[in-house]
């Protein structure tokens, strides 16, 4: 619950200082965090296993195959955002084009770290 509070301040202040970020109201705000958190939390798990898979890797092919489909994973889920932001709220959302979207997944990301580390300290739970 604290990441999607997190998420709907990021958020706005994206609202509010982005042009291209675009969210008619508080509440459409507090459904795009939500909806956010659950696609990053997807989008993080992909990555873990694809990068675990990398670590693991024994062969050339494996390894040139998993940092292929680790950017994949990487610049795809910007695009699976902007899609479902589209499909879920229409026009009514705007997280902007890849780049600004880009931008606003690493400062979501940046900041619910930050959080978890003020709130737990070293040891963060998931």
């Amino acid at each position: 619950m604290i990441d999607v509070f997190v998420y709907v301040v990021v958020l706005n202040l994206a609202v509010q200082y982005l042009p291209a970020v675009i969210s008619e109201t508080f509440t459409l705000s507090l459904l795009t965090a939500a909806l956010l958190k659950v696609t990053l939390e997807v989008v993080l798990l992909l990555k873990g296993a694809v990068l675990a898979r990398l670590r693991g890797a024994t062969t050339r092919r494996v390894k040139a195959t998993s940092a292929l489909l680790l950017w994949v994973v990487a610049a795809g889920s910007k695009l699976v955002v902007l899609w479902l932001i589209d499909i879920v709220f229409g026009g009514a959302v705007s997280l902007g084009g890849f780049l600004p979207v880009t931008l606003l997944i690493i400062v979501l990301l940046v900041s619910r770290a930050a959080v978890r580390r003020l709130l737990y300290g070293t040891t963060v739970p998931n």
